[in-house]
């Protein structure tokens, strides 16, 4: 067994993962922590971003009291690298302490300052981020609301943080004035850079209202940006001094993961957020349109891009349907569900599901989570596989914007949490009309986070040729033709029901 050991986290929207690997990517020690979200007013969700350093600690000290329990030096550990949401950030005073709460991409609190932007129908949008419109997903608009909504930082804010960023500066004992991003996650902003010089856009801030300084500098991921502090190798058991990696989002290293690392290829992040990307070599023009509903960003690695659409509360509209409808606690709950649903054909009858739990967008900003369809048949089962289908009749509408563009989807690579549901693979499979595939190593962002460390460490040579030697297919799902025409018929009806609740409410 190898003797050189990198730890790697993911600070997600309902979790943290903490995990130990070696250098030919076997995991030592892991462990996760839920985390918690607030919803103090309708269409408002913010979480505590101090909640995700508490328990990356918490996680880590578990970590290395497995290590020591199976004879593995701590000591060996070379890097730490983590990564975080792209779009959610809080704001931080001189000290480094956070002084807001942390808004990411569930939150609609700025839908009003979002059309009043719009209507301004500004190119320059488009022409150096690659989104054509803002969004009120982009940390941008929460910084506009921090700015002028909380006194706390009007006194004393200093900078502006994602929350991998914040964990990573605090584990080194960093100040405020320390902050940075990397240039990955500086692309979540959505709007205020340039995608391609990777730099904040000067005219776009001011456009703003947000003054650079309070913008964190650019880094590369896996730029060294301090050390394990003493305290926190006290309180997680790891010695003082590894050298800590400035982090990347948790989108990118999903696509790194999942092999997707040039133009042409497609992956489903099915997490919280769940997510359709598709790579490309820059910037195209006719999906960064305004209503194209899609986000553009930068890789993790040089001169990579990429598209994504999504559904806000994809995976988190599971989480719901277990804990407060089936009343599951659970996880093992999903099995039963997904045993239940086969009993349904595919279509379920004409029942469906909106998923829009947390507000719609785009062109249906007014449709909020539905039910439609329901017969007296309708059981358990039938409603959990109109969740399922319910999330894939959005991704429909995203693979018809990418397929018109002229990208090729004959293949999507799954990773996260939702990969592991064979049922839901093959739903996707069928609506998409695509050989869909997952991996053996099917961890996503955290041994990811892993390569790249010893990248940084500098016990690798190439960073992309280490991470295509983690692409081993573990099953492959071939669409059916029959179910491919059930629900291509039951999305052109669909597309009828939101416009009727958009109008409705």
């Amino acid at each position: 067994m190898s003797d050189k050991y990198y730890l790697g986290f993911d600070a997600g929207t309902q979790s943290v993962k903490v995990a130990v690997y070696d250098e030919d990517q076997h995991c030592l020690a892991m462990d996760t922590a839920k985390t918690h979200l607030a919803y103090p007013h309708p269409g408002w969700v913010q979480m505590d971003v101090d909640e995700y350093y508490r328990l990356i600690k918490q996680c880590m000290a578990s970590c290395s009291r497995q290590m020591e329990e199976k004879g593995w030096d701590v000591k060996k550990v070379r890097a730490i690298m983590g990564d975080g949401i792209i779009c959610g950030i809080a704001g931080i005073d001189a000290d480094g302490h956070a002084i807001t709460p942390y808004v990411n991409y569930l939150d609609s609190r700025t839908a009003d300052d979002v059309e009043a932007l719009k209507a301004k129908k500004l190119a320059i949008w488009g022409k150096e981020t690659g989104n054509a419109e803002p969004n009120i997903m982009f940390p941008a608009m929460f910084a506009r609301w921090f700015m002028k909504n909380i006194p706390a930082w009007q006194e004393k804010g200093v900078k502006f943080v994602h929350n991998c960023p914040y964990v990573l500066m605090h584990l080194a004992g960093l100040k405020g004035e320390d902050a940075f991003i990397d240039w990955g996650a500086m692309s979540g902003w959505g709007l205020g850079y340039d995608v391609v010089q990777k730099k904040w856009s000067p005219e776009q801030l001011e456009i703003l209202g947000i003054p650079e300084t309070y913008m964190p500098r650019i880094v590369k991921p896996w730029d060294i940006i301090g050390t394990l502090c003493e305290e926190d190798a006290m309180e997680t058991g790891f010695p003082a001094g590894i050298p800590i990696c400035a982090g990347a989002g948790d989108t990118m290293e999903s696509m790194m993961g999942s092999g997707i690392l040039e133009a042409g290829r497609a992956v489903d992040v099915a997490g919280t957020c769940a997510m359709f990307c598709a790579a490309t070599d820059g910037i195209i023009p006719e999906l960064s349109v305004p209503g194209s509903n899609l986000i553009f960003n930068s890789g993790t690695l040089p001169g990579t891009y990429f598209y994504w659409g999504m559904v806000r509360t994809g995976g988190l509209a599971l989480r719901w349907f277990k804990d407060s409808i089936a009343r599951e606690e659970g996880d093992d709950y999903y099995g039963t569900l997904d045993e239940l649903a086969k009993r349904h054909q595919p279509g379920c009858d004409g029942a469906m599901f909106i998923p829009y739990l947390t507000g719609g967008n785009g062109d249906y900003p007014n449709v909020r989570g539905t039910f439609t369809g329901l017969t007296l048949d309708s059981d358990q089962g039938a409603m959990w596989r109109c969740v399922l289908e319910g999330i894939g009749y959005d991704y429909m509408e995203i693979t018809d914007r990418y397929r018109k563009a002229g990208i090729d989807l004959t293949q999507l690579t799954i990773t996260e949490g939702g990969s592991r549901d064979e049922l839901w693979n093959q739903i996707k499979a069928d609506m998409l009309d695509t050989k869909v595939v997952t991996l053996k190593v099917a961890g996503g962002a955290v041994p990811t986070n892993c390569i790249v460390a010893a990248y940084a460490a500098g016990d690798i040579p190439d960073l992309k040729q280490a991470l295509q030697r983690q692409l081993e297919v573990k099953a492959t799902y071939v669409p059916d033709e029959n179910n491919t025409a059930t629900y291509r018929k039951a999305y052109e009806k669909r597309e009828g029901l939101l416009k009727a609740l958009n109008g409705a409410l």
